[in-house]
């Protein structure tokens, strides 16, 4: 598998870690790795040889969230396009979450919006301890729309509505109160956090540890085609209103928007 956005390594002993690899963009969700990373979620969960999946990321931020760019593209497409931006973004969550391998984060540095959905999708996620994370998309005219189904998953309803329209950044240590990660840790300590939760992995049966994370998700929280399609409905009615193209037009402009005091 080539990739230009993501990179994949894997060991003998079937441990694959897929890489976030736009570092320069910190990370930020384009449309190529969107693609790319729904390509590599389908591949990994068909090949026999992957046991477990770490998905990491190269540079200083785990994650940006959504490419505005991308987002400015989609804003300013027609109707038809638009929504199949929106899709796709939200297949790829759906691939990810769906994949019958266990996937284990690694999370350093900033997660902000749909970097917080890459981390709801992980089967569980460790931290680094100073890494900081937000749910951003109120603050540009956006909503949490397509993430919103796994990050209400993960946190539970209580937990999500503390920080899931107010925008403000919260520290590793709440982000392990709020359900986010399993647990924080130091730089010095994170790969070996990571590969205590990939070892035991090794000792299942492969089969049963897809079929048990078959029925988690069919016991767990709803989050099925009708689930999916409201999501995309919710994303594509905020590009389409006032709020957001002002909101993203602001920052790339460098100036406040009109609702920032």
């Amino acid at each position: 598998m080539s990739y230009e956005t993501i990179r994949i390594d894997s060991d003998a002993r079937g441990v694959t870690t897929l890489w976030l690899a736009r570092a320069d963009k910190h990370n930020a969700l384009s449309a190529q790795m969107i693609r790319e990373l729904t390509d590599a979620a389908l591949a990994l969960g068909d090949d026999d040889r992957t046991r477990v999946v770490i998905l990491a990321a190269e540079g200083h931020s785990f994650c940006a969230g959504g490419d505005l760019g991308w987002m400015q593209d989609q804003m300013r497409a027609d109707a038809t396009t638009r929504r199949a931006g929106a899709r796709e973004l939200a297949m790829m969550l759906n691939a990810l979450n769906e994949m019958p391998k266990p996937l284990i984060g690694r999370v350093h540095g900033n997660a902000f919006g749909g970097g917080v959905g890459m981390i709801s999708v992980c089967d569980v996620a460790i931290g680094q301890q100073g890494a900081k994370f937000a749910l951003t998309e109120t603050r540009l005219g956006l909503i949490p729309a397509t993430i919103g189904p796994y990050v209400l998953s993960r946190m539970g309803e209580d937990r999500a509505r503390r920080v899931f329209m107010s925008g403000r950044v919260f520290d590793a240590e709440e982000a392990v109160g709020l359900n986010l990660l399993a647990r924080a840790t130091t730089a010095e300590d994170l790969d070996a956090a990571v590969a205590f939760e990939v070892e035991p992995y090794l000792s299942c049966a492969p089969g049963a540890v897809a079929a048990a994370k078959r029925l988690a998700r069919r016991l767990g929280p709803r989050i099925d085609a009708e689930v999916i399609d409201a999501s995309i409905d919710d994303l594509v009615s905020v590009w389409e209103g006032a709020e957001a193209p002002e909101g993203i037009a602001a920052f790339f402009d460098k100036r406040k928007p009109p609702w920032q005091s």
